[in-house]
């Protein structure tokens, strides 16, 4: 058991927002390779407690990487949790003492073969607040130069490109359903119309 790292805000109560409850405990159910599930014993103003489930993660860097033509580059890869081949944009787990635009860069050598000259942050979400703190940082890359794959030992993924119209077809039409892919993808289309307007 140890105390609750969950962030308190300075202010528990506005206009807007309820009050807050306080985390009293948070014990650690099982401690996994990128993430852990923790139990949480949580105080609401009223004083009733109760239980919550939290995922910890360590933290995701991933990478919208745009060719000379405008193609966006996808890797295609098997993933359990919807046990089907989806369709994504470059991504991974920081490691230690990284910052995670070191790792956007890094995974976008590792997964699909590039260095970027540019490189610069395009958005930053929570991927699934009710019940983890997995924070992501998605950045964009441009000027590309060609280098070489290397994929780590667990990985299998097949590199594709795509224009920008397509993608937010397959969205639409619910063919990518990938939270941090729907987001990157459909924020980078945001940002040209605000630059072409």
């Amino acid at each position: 058991m140890m105390p609750c790292k969950t962030k308190t805000p300075k202010s528990t109560k506005t206009p807007e927002i309820p009050d807050i409850p306080k985390c009293l405990e948070e014990k650690t159910v099982h401690e996994g390779k990128i993430l852990s599930f923790r139990e949480l014993t949580m105080e609401f103003p009223s004083g009733n407690t109760a239980k919550w489930d939290l995922v910890r993660h360590h933290g995701a860097a991933a990478v919208v990487a745009v060719d000379s033509d405008g193609k966006l580059f996808m890797v295609k890869q098997y993933r359990p949790g919807c046990d089907r081949v989806t369709v994504e944009i470059p991504a991974g787990c920081i490691n230690p003492g990284e910052t995670r635009k070191d790792a956007a860069a890094r995974e976008l050598e590792e997964e699909i073969g590039y260095k970027a000259n540019d490189i610069s942050l395009l958005l930053k979400y929570y991927s699934a607040a009710a019940y983890s703190d997995e924070y992501i940082e998605i950045f964009l890359a441009r000027d590309l130069v060609k280098t070489r794959q290397h994929l780590d030992e667990d990985e299998d993924l097949t590199v594709c490109k795509y224009d920008l119209n397509t993608l937010v077809k397959m969205i639409l039409d619910c063919e990518i359903q990938d939270s941090k892919t729907i987001a990157a993808v459909l924020a980078y289309k945001a940002k040209l119309e605000n630059m072409n307007n």
